[in-house]
């Protein structure tokens, strides 16, 4: 029997992993609900292998990767990220793949390589240095200063103050983390998400910003409405997955004034709001795709 995983590190699965391990029983496939720090890589004379827990042998064919926990070391990150390697080359087939899912999880070198393929992107920066940092904002007009590595809009500040850009950004240097900013792209008030899976759009939904915020994080509050994804959104969601390498992927789109312009590719988006938006359960659309690439 094919035997899948739904690779989380919470002590107790989310919604997206319950919908997901659900999914995978309904399509008769033996599920488990794996966290990344049990995962043990061992290398000896017979080969190598993984281990969960103290001793059990890990066979699997796919495996869902959808959170790699809260690193507190650049050394526990090159563990998890090993242990994921190590089963790609013992051929389980992870969506999304480890390369894609560290590419969209550096902002900077996502937003690079979107460039790179003819992607509409804001204009963007990623500096050590307080002066550089105020004289884009100078430059620019109104920024956005996020962290490298981030999700649901916390710890975004805009600011059009070069005074603020430098109190934030020395702040940010003090803790040993570098300055990304970006030019700030006037929006209606919304922004867009398109879910796509493989070579197909599950939907999109608009995140409306509350009254009291510029952010359109589902988390931070911001109301979802369903959104007829047109063949332009639809190609640019499909295009920008397909450049970071991911299988699956929640698109984030603004509406500038000089068209569409693609903020954030997430490699693992969460989905709560796009089913009160749409009505779609991404799970059942995300296993019959796992299933296709493992039965390859």
């Amino acid at each position: 029997m094919v035997k899948i995983a739904v690779i989380h590190e919470a002590p107790q699965p989310t919604l997206s992993s319950r919908q997901l391990i659900l999914a995978l029983i309904n399509e008769g496939v033996d599920a488990y609900y794996l966290r990344i720090s049990k995962i043990h890589g061992f290398v000896t004379n017979s080969g190598f292998e993984l281990r969960y827990g103290s001793n059990v042998k890990l066979e699997l064919d796919g495996a869902f990767v959808r959170n790699l926990g809260f690193i507190l070391s650049t050394e526990q990150l090159l563990k998890r990220v090993s242990i994921l390697r190590q089963m790609e080359l013992n051929n389980v087939t992870l969506v999304n793949p480890v390369e894609g899912m560290l590419l969209a999880r550096d902002k900077y070198m996502s937003v690079l390589t979107l460039k790179k393929h003819g992607l509409p992107v804001p204009d963007t920066a990623v500096v050590e240095d307080v002066f550089t940092a105020t004289q884009l904002v100078k430059e620019w007009g109104e920024v956005v200063i996020k962290p490298l590595v981030g999700s649901m809009g916390f710890g975004s500040i805009k600011t059009s103050d070069p005074d603020i850009a430098f109190r934030v950004a020395k702040t940010l240097l003090n803790l040993g983390q570098p300055i990304y900013i970006q030019k700030y792209v006037e929006k209606p008030g919304r922004d867009i998400r398109v879910f796509v899976v493989g070579d197909d759009v599950l939907g999109g939904m608009y995140r409306i910003s509350p009254a009291h915020s510029w952010k359109t994080n589902v988390a931070q509050g911001a109301k979802v409405k369903a959104l007829k994804v047109n063949e332009e959104l639809r190609e640019l969601a499909i295009k920008a997955t397909k450049a970071l390498g991911l299988h699956y992927s929640g698109v984030d789109i603004g509406e500038g004034k000089g068209g569409y312009v693609i903020f954030e590719v997430n490699a693992s988006p969460l989905w709560a709001g796009f089913m009160r938006a749409t009505g779609i359960n991404p799970a059942p659309h995300l296993v019959k795709h796992i299933l296709s690439l493992v039965k390859r």
